[in-house]
């Protein structure tokens, strides 16, 4: 069966339900922020009353209940609990398996290439009926011709993945290991030609449609900000834990330049000299990795905790037991552990990096990015003043009650989906 004409069955009315396609080259909440986001968007659209099925790549997403599950599979060479597995003679028959097995053997990252050629074949063989098709930072040369098929698309983009490798590539003196950071990075290249083509795109901030427009080369008339929400139900006060004092909290990838850890790592060393102080790091450094070297070199090895991959239905206790949270990073699109933990309730001291002044407000203490000292002064301030501390929980929880919430963030995209199916008309 075709899918559905334009017009009146595309649900141009202003209330009437879509029926809405979602595209993750993957999707499982563990495997980063396209997961989180698939999964929190999808339940959202449900709860307004629409229709949503989500079209991922390996590993797939955890959906609620009536969200449809479209699996096209892959080789999965980069899953986290099976990295780099060798592919099977049976898997290489498919060009597109063969595609996605040279771009990783010769260093590069091809899962966003051949997601969206599959997506594509998909959509012309099985012409499934969708009102609109919404990529989530794919953006491969795939889905441009889903339009051509006749189905009005959008994307998002959380931030320019320029950042990243820039960062990346500052962090090492390597020759070689930079060569090898561009290898990795050079799927950038058709990302920057299929988001110029792309409109309208969604993207999560002011910054980071200012940072987008500029890396990409991509007119800000094409973008429209709709922020994250942050998800109450796992991110809530816990009345009944007792904060513990001068514990530090923060939830940034340990090994990824971009987070910024080593510069409070850096502060917790210097802090320490004065006071007693911990840190809890979310997730596990690289043995042997960058991080893993820092905390032995700064003999801090009693004052940092790294608690290894924990489950959503914990971070509100993690965060119930902290004085502080800390967000560090150089650069974020959004911000998401700054309203996860003004969610909860917690002080917040974050950089100004990125978008993370949006998401923060007057709500936390804001410092300069991959700045130590200023780190160091803020956390001690934040220590020595209990009435600053409460001030600043309750202001980030009411901000993120008023501002962030993801009912909106899904009102506001059925607005960019309505856009685009008039525009496609």
């Amino acid at each position: 069966m075709g899918h559905t004409t334009v017009g009146e069955e595309r649900g141009c009315g202003t209330d009437e339900p879509l029926s809405i396609c979602l595209l993750s080259y993957r999707g499982n909440p563990t495997c980063g922020g396209q997961g989180v986001y698939i999964n929190y968007l999808s339940r959202a659209l449900k709860d307004l009353g629409h229709r949503v099925d989500v079209i991922s790549g390996p590993p797939y997403p955890e959906l609620d209940d009536g969200i449809g599950l479209i699996r096209l599979p892959g080789l999965d060479l980069y899953n986290p609990e099976h990295l780099f597995r060798p592919a099977r003679i049976t898997n290489l028959i498919s060009p597109l398996n063969q595609l996605e097995f040279l771009g990783m053997s010769t260093g590069g990252f091809p899962e966003p290439l051949t997601f969206g050629w599959r997506v594509f074949h998909y959509f012309r063989v099985k012409r499934p009926r969708y009102d609109i098709v919404h990529d989530n930072q794919c953006l491969a040369y795939g889905l441009l011709g889903l339009p051509r098929l006749g189905y009005p698309t959008v994307a998002t983009i959380h931030h320019p993945i320029t950042v990243d490798r820039d960062v990346e590539i500052r962090s090492t003196g390597s020759l070689f290991k930079k060569f090898k950071i561009f290898r990795w990075y050079s799927f950038l290249g058709m990302q920057k030609r299929v988001a110029r083509k792309m409109e309208p795109i969604l993207t999560v901030s002011e910054c980071s449609k200012r940072d987008i427009s500029r890396d990409f080369r991509a007119a800000r008339s094409r973008f429209r900000v709709v922020p994250n929400g942050i998800n109450t139900d796992y991110f809530y006060p816990l009345s009944n834990v007792s904060r513990a004092e001068n514990r530090l909290f923060v939830t940034n990838s340990a090994d990824t330049p971009l987070k910024g850890l080593r510069y409070l790592l850096l502060a917790v060393h210097s802090i320490r000299k004065q006071r007693d102080i911990h840190l809890t790091v979310v997730g596990t450094p690289k043995k042997y990795g960058v991080i893993e070297r820092l905390v032995k070199e700064l003999k801090i090895g009693d004052n940092v905790t790294f608690t290894g991959r924990i489950e959503y239905e914990e971070f509100a206790r993690y965060y119930a037991e902290a004085t502080i949270a800390v967000i560090p990073s150089i650069y974020e699109g959004f911000g998401m552990p700054a309203g996860e933990a003004m969610a909860c309730g917690v002080p917040v001291i974050s950089t100004t990096g990125g978008a993370l002044p949006e998401v923060v407000g007057d709500a936390g203490v804001l410092v300069p990015p991959g700045d130590a000292a200023a780190l160091e002064r803020a956390i001690i301030d934040l220590l020595d003043n209990p009435e600053k501390r409460e001030r600043l929980g309750k202001a980030g929880l009411r901000r993120v009650q008023e501002s962030f919430t993801w009912r909106h963030a899904a009102l506001k995209t059925v607005d960019v989906y309505r856009e685009a199916i008039h525009a496609h008309g």
